[in-house]
């Protein structure tokens, strides 16, 4: 009996210990990046499904903006088209469009959706196209100096909001694939980390939280592989030209995010089940966090003070 009572107190102290971190984050909006293994692995798509739904029965504003890099690529080894890229770049030929847009709007979307909704009527898909949610332009690789033309690949330009507060006030939860309209009549595939932050800035979102499949930033990779836990924006300008190719997109995000007026932004191991609540609701959290540098501070990491924020 005793024994039984050690677990239910257990259990009340850690619900007590996440109460800091409801009082500060309720009715805020957190943007959320999903991708990698966490939207491959059975298992961790259904734990990812349940913290989005836990996120918004605790009173906060839950938004996904997701990609679907391996489901793109088997649909388009099925239908005879070839995978090319430029500058880590997917070279997006009308005809490679068509299949990235019917995946991510009809596909991938559609099952972030149902995984949601089966723990209550919340979750509801969008494009970017919808309401004109993301405007985009062509943008081009450099290759050698050069630009060079790698198709219906966009740039976000402009992101009109108005439909998704209207969601979010309603209590929803919208998920959102990273197709754009352009002014051009064009519809453009655009990088869903880069989206996740114009989104995340648009919205005056407390968090933007990028999921990947690494641990965070490494200090000193491939020499090690310890975890930076946090940095401020100057330092982060300062390690992003040395970073692999894989990482500049989602640490570009975060800094993009924060320069843009979010308070936090964070990179995460996906692979991690219920990493998404890990990091907002305990006071060590994990991965990577990034924060606004202090005015007038000069860049480089050894004149950077220690951030005195939390954690989360």
């Amino acid at each position: 009996m005793r024994k039984n009572r050690a677990g239910v107190l257990s259990k009340a102290e850690t619900l007590i210990k996440a109460l800091p971190w409801l009082e500060r984050f309720h009715g805020r909006t957190v943007v959320i990046k999903y991708g990698g293994h966490a939207m491959t692995d059975e298992r961790l798509r259904h734990s990812f499904a349940e913290d989005v739904v836990f996120l918004r029965y605790a009173g906060l504003k839950p938004v996904i903006v997701h990609g679907g890099g391996p489901q793109i690529n088997a649909a388009l080894a099925r239908n005879g088209i070839d995978s090319t890229f430029t500058a880590g770049l997917r070279v997006t030929t009308p005809e490679a469009m068509e299949v990235v847009r019917m995946v991510l709007t009809g596909q991938v979307q559609r099952d972030v959706v149902g995984l949601i909704n089966r723990h209550g009527p919340f979750g509801i898909g969008m494009s970017g196209e919808d309401a004109n949610l993301f405007t985009a332009e062509r943008k081009h690789a450099v290759v050698d100096g050069e630009p060079v033309d790698i198709g219906q690949v966009g740039e976000i330009v402009e992101v009109q909001v108005g439909a998704v507060r209207s969601l979010l006030d309603d209590g929803r939860i919208p998920v959102i694939s990273s197709i754009a309209r352009g002014d051009d009549g064009e519809v453009y595939n655009v990088n869903a980390d880069t989206a996740a932050a114009a989104l995340a800035v648009a919205l005056d979102a407390t968090k933007l939280v990028v999921l990947t499949d690494v641990e965070g930033l490494y200090a000193d990779w491939p020499d090690s592989d310890d975890v930076i836990d946090r940095l401020t924006t100057d330092e982060l300008a300062v390690l992003l030209p040395d970073l692999s190719a894989g990482m500049v997109p989602k640490m570009e995000a975060c800094l993009t995010a924060v320069r843009g007026g979010v308070p936090q932004a964070h990179v995460l191991d996906g692979r991690v089940p219920h990493s998404l609540l890990l990091e907002i609701f305990t006071d060590e959290g994990i991965g990577t966090m990034v924060l606004p540098s202090p005015p007038g501070v000069p860049l480089g990491r050894e004149s950077a003070p220690e951030p005195t924020e939390e954690r989360a």
